[in-house]
């Protein structure tokens, strides 16, 4: 079966065609050296100019056209792979908002299956963040070089801005559960003086348990401890909510930084 390419024309995707079609377009001078490509198994556009097996014999490099398409950001590389987990290991957490231009909000964890449904239920797509423990930041779905094969569809174009607001790094936080020395990390969310509510796969605690919480995100400057209460456990047993007891002064300071970087 012939390889189907796709192609970014005047920031417009276009496909799928076959190779000789797309050689035609070229030779035709509609594409140029310049323009981007896409085919199954490629991590992310690409120039044609950097694809050899496209190339041919009239195409020269001209100057760079004003149309280029904003794909032309390379995103970091994605030092994580689905491979790594099972397919039913509730480890991936997903923020939506930015995929649709709205607010963010965090969710999850997710396992690989559910992962897949939601994307075929468009509740995500390939400008939807996730991030996994061991990763250094959220990164975007359309980046990982999997995408295609997990979800069966062609990365999107994303533009510089998706990608900058997507990729902030993850509040996350280690729990101590009173006279227990095991030690759970999970993602933070809808963090105030008050209070916050933590993501985290099968947590085993219950309302009214206390617990201490240690909040170590990348960026040290929002890193606070604190203990408190749950208040109660999320739908599905996928968290908790959370209720500061005794907040000391250097844990709201962190806390008020925090949600001022947030409403920037």
């Amino acid at each position: 079966m012939a390889e189907s390419w796709y192609y970014v024309l005047k920031g417009q995707r276009h496909g799928p065609v076959s190779l000789e079609v797309l050689q035609q377009m070229m030779t035709k001078d509609e594409l140029n050296p310049q323009d981007f490509i896409w085919k199954k198994g490629f991590e992310n556009w690409k120039k044609i100019t950097d694809v050899s097996e496209v190339q041919v014999a009239k195409v020269q490099a001209p100057e760079v056209p004003a149309h280029l398409p904003p794909v032309m950001d390379t995103p970091a590389a994605i030092d994580f792979s689905f491979s790594k987990i099972g397919a039913d290991e509730r480890q991936i957490f997903v923020r939506i908002g930015t995929d649709r231009g709205g607010a963010t909000a965090d969710y999850g964890p997710f396992s690989l299956n559910q992962l897949k449904t939601l994307f075929e239920q468009k509740r995500i797509n390939g400008k939807t963040s996730f991030f996994v423990k061991g990763m250094k930041e959220w990164s975007l779905l359309g980046d990982h070089k999997e995408y295609s094969d997990i979800f069966e569809a062609q990365p999107p174009v994303i533009q510089p801005q998706d990608r900058r607001t997507a990729t902030r790094k993850p509040f996350v936080a280690r729990m101590f559960i009173q006279n227990n020395k095991k030690v759970f990390e999970g993602i933070c969310r809808d963090v105030s003086i008050g209070g916050m509510q933590v993501l985290i796969d099968q947590f085993p605690g219950a309302a009214g348990e206390k617990i201490s919480i240690n909040v170590h995100p990348e960026n040290s400057e929002y890193h606070f401890v604190a203990s408190g209460q749950i208040v109660r456990l999320l739908e599905g047993n996928n968290g908790f909510s959370f209720r500061f007891q005794q907040l000391s002064d250097e844990a709201k300071k962190a806390i008020d930084k925090y949600i001022g970087m947030e409403a920037n």
